[in-house]
């Protein structure tokens, strides 16, 4: 028909049994983002035409946009009983991954490949299943065919260099990651983890130029706050560090970086701002990840020094949820919670600086932040409706 969903809408007050319109309807609205009216309307149409493939289809497709994925799975999988066709194949495969379903992703995808053996989209989606099931080596086939196939997949050589990098393959790791950076110049990650073996190899300016680099890119990257913090304390490069956590706390508050400025206070000995910063990290709880307990325990051994009043924000800290504290960060933390008792502080931990760290206080800084960049892949790799 051709029309707009307002035309299309005053068609079916007029006459609600119009199914060509309702059908041509329910399609714009999908596309859209209309997806609960769309829900609707492929609903009404199924109960007339239960043996229409492209209705499940699309009603899946709806799901999905929901979020909604094992009712997305189910009217993926009713759309192939009908009528098995590649794309309700890709995008049963696509809501698998989303459910944690690594083995039958993987048999899906290969059903697409049965068809099109030139889908690198496949093969990435292949490989990332592998990946997750932690089969690196069936992993790394899979991201290799598909750079093949498609030589501007970012995500593909991305993950190409993170599997190098945990091999131990560090030339091909850093191949990897420039790649990627020819293709996508703005992706911070791959700057970071460049930081991270430029910093493993005792490169610290390389190191530290790399996480300016992502900084600039993602602002919000605190991890890389973090190694920029220990790479200007061993470098003595204390103005530099000042000022650029500074200028990102003049932006938004946050409890991490609160933490790493009062360590370098800490370190040029101007105790009180050290105290001070202390302070505003416990103040700032949901984004900090450093042990809560520890920090408390560290400010009062401040106080103690200074003859201060600990100033705890008004809600007890133990009462705030731990659980967004990310495990990727758990060999960043300074003092371990583990070791330190109830109302009493270890002072030879104390001085055990912040800013001396060993290559395996990295071993989890290159971890792969997966489940924000999943969405960025589903954006990337995405059968078009």
């Amino acid at each position: 028909m051709g029309y707009d969903i307002e035309t299309l809408q005053n068609l079916l007050k007029n006459d609600p049994s119009n199914f060509q319109a309702r059908r041509e309807l329910s399609i714009l609205l999908v596309n859209q983002g209309f997806n609960k009216e769309a829900e609707g309307n492929l609903k009404y149409l199924i109960k007339y035409f239960p043996e229409d493939a492209e209705l499940y289809y699309n009603l899946g497709i709806v799901y999905e946009k929901l979020k909604q994925f094992p009712e997305a799975k189910e009217m993926y999988e009713k759309a192939l009983q009908i009528s098995p066709q590649e794309d309700f194949y890709y995008n049963l495969g696509e809501v698998l991954v989303e459910l944690n379903q690594w083995d039958d992703a993987i048999f899906v995808f290969k059903k697409v490949l049965e068809t099109d053996n030139k889908d690198g989209n496949c093969y990435f989606n292949i490989g990332l299943c592998y990946f997750k099931k932690e089969e690196k080596h069936l992993a790394m086939d899979n991201f290799q065919k598909a750079v093949e196939l498609n030589p501007n997949d970012v995500f593909a050589y991305f993950y190409l260099g993170y599997i190098y990098q945990e091999e131990g393959l560090t030339n091909f790791a850093i191949q990897s990651y420039n790649k990627v950076l020819e293709i996508s110049p703005d992706y911070s990650w791959a700057y970071y983890n460049l930081a991270s073996i430029a910093f493993k190899s005792g490169n610290l300016e390389e190191a530290k130029n790399y996480l300016l680099k992502t900084i600039q890119y993602n602002s919000n990257d605190i991890q890389a706050y973090e190694l920029l913090t220990k790479i200007c304390l061993k470098e003595n490069n204390i103005d530099e560090i000042l000022e650029i956590l500074h200028t990102q706390l003049s932006k938004e508050a946050n409890g991490d970086l609160y933490y790493c400025l009062a360590r370098v206070y800490k370190y040029i000995g101007q105790m009180n701002e050290y105290y001070q910063n202390l302070n505003s990290a416990l103040e700032n709880p949901y984004t900090l990840t450093f042990p809560k307990k520890n920090i408390k325990e560290e400010l009062k051994y401040v106080e103690s020094k200074l003859g201060k009043e600990t100033l705890l924000p008004q809600n007890k800290i133990e009462d705030y949820q731990e659980e967004n504290v990310d495990s990727m960060e758990a060999e960043e933390k300074t003092f371990e919670e583990d070791n330190v008792e109830e109302n009493e502080f270890n002072e030879e931990e104390f001085n055990d600086e912040f800013e001396d760290v060993s290559e395996d206080e990295l071993e989890e800084d290159n971890q792969i932040q997966e489940d924000d960049e999943v969405e960025d892949f589903d954006e990337n790799h995405s059968v078009e409706e």
